[in-house]
């Protein structure tokens, strides 16, 4: 089959490599017939690349058709259309049973000290083969899909995966009141769509925040004000709309890669050419995240407020300003996406009637074989590029 393979440091590939098979009775084979570049796929086309390996299949956003099923994958069988959640759970461990699907139990990976498996996603979280491929084999398959209906296109389904619900639980976490304020910082995929998700369920005033025009012009739609960071000051901006207090909530969508942060920029960019032995030690002991965005939604919230982290981050070395948050008393409420807690939230909301427009959010629909360029597009923002379909 054809897969798209991390080859080193912003190098991509499209390679043909074997056909997945089934392994366990609990594994399932998917015909992928969408698959999508998320912005977390960047953090390893750039400051993750030492946790993967050459030939790694990329990506966690897939759907398609299920090919094949092991002996005990429940009801799910060949020919049902499925949504593959990125998080791999099993669906009957403690933490699937609280509602942590993210930190599964039995797809945890306790050799790195991480959560769930996740598909295409580097060492540290499992090194399962991706879905951006023809063919995905899906572990734990009786509970890691989401089942769709036949009608529709694949553009109404396949941000259950990832966009839709981290999004929604960036906005859940965000808890903002009634009649309160809620700042997006960063308007990519998760930013430009709890913008969506926040103005369709919640009573509040949406503000987002980004630079680059095509996001700024995608969220106008959905949000009460925005602020372009290249000529605006965002925190005079927020408190003369909230009496001078800041904001109820702030959802921080931008993560380990914020622009402003010049000194940890040139760390990540020097880790990122070490040898993979050293690069892994240097992440997992020293690393720093560009924490620019982070900063600002402490500097914007109100005291009292609530900080949601839906951004990436991977720093483990990361100066946050502890001084600062406990003196405004900030909660903060972060994690990868809990998948499958909130699909039944979302799928009603996937209908014709389309009211988060899922069905136009995608920028770009591509073949397969233009991933390479599309993620050096991608990780320049070039192009009007925010969220990247492909089909194989």
């Amino acid at each position: 089959m054809r897969a798209v393979t991390w080859q080193g440091k912003r190098k991509v590939s499209v390679d043909t490599v074997p056909d997945p098979a089934i392994k366990e009775p609990t594994d399932a084979i998917i015909k992928v017939t969408s698959t999508n570049i998320c912005g977390s796929d960047l953090h390893l086309y750039e400051v993750l690349g030492a946790f993967m390996n050459p030939g790694d299949i990329l990506g966690h956003e897939a759907m398609g058709v299920v090919e094949e099923v092991g002996a005990e994958v429940g009801d799910l069988k060949p020919g049902d259309r499925v949504v593959i959640p990125f998080n791999i759970s099993c669906g009957h461990c403690f933490m699937c049973g609280h509602g942590l699907q993210s930190q599964c139990e039995t797809t945890q990976n306790r050799d790195q000290g991480t959560g769930a498996a996740l598909f295409g996603y580097s060492t540290l979280y499992g090194e399962v083969a991706g879905g951006q491929a023809e063919y995905l084999r899906v572990p734990q398959a009786q509970y890691t899909h989401i089942k769709v209906p036949d009608d529709g296109p694949d553009d109404r389904y396949v941000y259950l995966s990832d966009v839709l619900p981290t999004a929604w639980q960036a906005v859940e976490y965000a808890d903002v009141p009634d009649g309160g304020t809620l700042v997006v910082l960063g308007l990519g995929p998760i930013g430009s769509m709890a913008c969506r998700i926040a103005a369709h369920r919640k009573h509040c005033k949406v503000i987002g925040v980004d630079l680059v025009d095509e996001r700024l012009a995608r969220a106008q739609s959905y949000c009460n004000l925005l602020i372009d960071l290249r000529t605006e000051d965002a925190e005079e901006i927020v408190k003369s709309h909230t009496d001078g207090r800041g904001a109820d909530s702030v959802i921080d969508a931008v993560g380990m890669e914020a622009h402003g942060s010049p000194v940890a920029e040139t760390l990540q960019t020097a880790s990122g050419f070490l040898p993979s032995p050293v690069g892994r030690v240097v992440m997992k002991n020293a690393g720093v995240d560009r924490l620019a965005a982070f900063n600002a939604a402490i500097a914007l919230v109100r005291r009292g407020g609530t900080i949601s982290l839906s951004g990436v981050y991977g720093g483990t070395a990361d100066p946050v300003n502890m001084m600062t948050l406990f003196d405004k008393q900030i909660r903060l409420h972060m994690g990868q996406a809990n998948v499958k807690r909130w699909v039944p939230d979302i799928m009603p909301l996937l209908t014709a009637e389309d009211p988060l427009g899922v069905e136009t959010f995608a920028t770009h629909r591509l073949p397969l074989d233009a991933a390479p360029h599309a993620y050096e597009t991608f990780q320049k923002k070039a192009d009007g590029m925010v969220k990247v379909i492909l089909q194989p």
